[in-house]
């Protein structure tokens, strides 16, 4: 997130979304093969697990910031 986003957000990811990246990326890892997750298998999900966590505030959303 750049200095310019800092603050935008009005709520974020909690534990269970750390709990969420950590079985996707686990569970993409095990579906391509492989014994053990990489960060790419990460990246994969993040955007899927964090989508409906991460909220923008109003001033954000003003702004024209959109919470993808």
């Amino acid at each position: 997130m750049g200095a310019h986003h800092r603050g935008a957000a009005g709520w974020g990811a909690g534990p269970r979304a750390g709990q969420a990246l950590l079985l996707g990326a686990k569970a993409t890892a095990l579906l391509d093969g492989r014994p053990a997750p990489s960060l790419e298998d990460v990246t994969a999900v993040a955007l899927p697990v964090l989508r409906h966590r991460v909220l923008v505030n109003y001033q954000a959303e003003a702004d024209g910031m959109k919470d993808e």
